[in-house]
């Protein structure tokens, strides 16, 4: 482990899943490292997957298989800045495409319930616009979307 900060994420069993789909998902996103458990532990045994070392977009992640205990939230999420509706179409489909769900307002879940918003960097131009009454357009066109439909965003901040 070379960062001295990293995201440690709770998985029951699934690390190596996850950080797999992470990297082959995401840009700038690898599995590093595989590590076994050296003795029985309370969701395992010897020799089972007990931590996988990863990188999701260049930021650096431990998956923990701790088992049942404790389940991912929203307020843990990934924050995912978008350059165009290709980009936000691909990432949206493959999360929710592998067993995922939709959220509201750009987000979703993956399998493991681990949150993402997958947001289009005109979303955050449009809703911070220095005319409060075009972003408030773009913000209430936000707030009845799950996908973020770029598109419709730079209508609604247009008028």
């Amino acid at each position: 482990m070379v960062s001295k900060n990293t995201i440690c994420l709770w998985y029951d069993g699934a690390a190596l899943d996850a950080a797999t789909f992470y990297s082959e998902t995401f840009p700038d996103s690898e599995v590093k490292a595989v590590h076994h458990a050296p003795g029985d532990f309370p969701s395992g045994k010897q020799g089972d997957v007990l931590t996988v070392e990863f990188t999701v977009m260049g930021i650096p992640c431990i998956g923990l298989n701790g088992g049942p205990a404790f389940r991912h939230t929203e307020a843990f999420s990934f924050q995912v800045a978008t350059d165009d509706q290709a980009e936000t179409d691909r990432l949206w489909s493959a999360i929710v495409g592998n067993g995922g769900q939709e959220s509201a307002c750009g987000w979703c879940k993956d399998k493991w319930g681990l949150s993402w918003q997958i947001t289009p960097r005109a979303l955050m131009d449009a809703i911070t616009d220095p005319d409060p009454a075009a972003a408030k357009r773009a913000f209430d066109a936000m707030m009845g979307m799950t996908k973020i439909d770029i598109a419709a965003i730079e209508a609604a901040r247009r008028g």
